[in-house]
């Protein structure tokens, strides 16, 4: 739980940045930082990312993937077609698992998977 706040923390300071350029370089240190290297995680599919998951014991597994899940999320509005897409459908794929598997029910999450599917909509 502690790294998860302190994670959302480093995000929210990321977001507060004014250059994009500034952005996308914390983006990339988050990456590396909480869950692996951003050249893998950033374009590898979806099968690809649980694959590379699986080892993992399930706290730690579900952790990541709700982090990878925002990272995707906020690396999709700084992107333009189709890389967008493509990180906004691996940020959807990501909360749809947490909502599927975790065991405790997430406003913020079904907030955020609403968010995504309007994105991926128009």
């Amino acid at each position: 739980m502690r790294l998860i706040q302190e994670f959302l923390a480093a995000l929210q300071r990321m977001l507060e940045k004014k250059e994009i350029e500034s952005r996308r370089e914390t983006l990339e240190k988050l990456y590396d930082q909480y869950v692996g290297p951003h050249d893998f995680y950033h374009l590898a599919s979806v099968e690809d990312v649980f694959q590379s998951l699986a080892g993992e014991e399930a706290p730690r597994r579900a952790m990541k993937i709700q982090m990878l899940a925002e990272l995707y999320y906020y690396d999709a509005q700084m992107e333009t077609e189709p890389l967008r897409s493509m990180l906004l459908q691996k940020a959807y794929t990501m909360y749809d698992w947490l909502q599927d598997h975790e065991q405790t029910y997430s406003v913020e999450r079904v907030r955020r998977l609403e968010e995504i599917r309007a994105a991926m909509n128009k």
